[in-house]
């Protein structure tokens, strides 16, 4: 059922330019990730999106339903800062789907992550391993 279902989906690698940030912050409150980035401030957000150079995309007829927002050197690291599927999407396979891409366009790179709270049991599911000694230092300025 997974499949059938991704198989009616489009999932691309696409430029954060081409991204609205409407959809973006659509999908952004629908995945719950909205507690986690400052969706408030829309200009911050699409510095985000701009400052971050691989970008995959999921779309139902056209319709942003997922993203996964990177920083990648396409040689050692992908820092995947953010994973968001629209809730009614969610449990279909779309973000494991979202991080295959995204690992596909940089394959030399390993990716990293950071955790919600709420997803820590599930990227052990989908072949992460944990780490145990990262380490995050606050902004300055919020």
């Amino acid at each position: 059922m997974a499949s059938e279902t991704l198989s009616k989906m489009t999932f691309s690698i696409v430029k954060s330019a081409d991204l609205e940030i409407e959809a973006v912050m659509r999908v952004y409150e629908t995945s719950g990730l909205a507690e986690r980035r400052p969706l408030s401030e829309p200009g911050r957000l699409q510095r985000m999106l701009d400052g971050s150079n691989l970008v995959a995309a999921a779309y139902d007829s056209g319709v942003l339903i997922g993203i996964a927002r990177s920083i990648s050197d396409f040689s050692y690291a992908t820092y995947l800062s953010d994973i968001a599927v629209d809730a009614a999407y969610q449990r279909r396979g779309i973000g494991k789907e979202l991080i295959r891409v995204t690992a596909e366009a940089a394959p030399q790179a390993k990716i990293v992550l950071l955790s919600a709270p709420a997803a820590v049991e599930y990227y052990p599911h989908i072949g992460f391993t944990q780490h145990n000694s990262a380490w995050t230092l606050p902004a300055q300025q919020s």
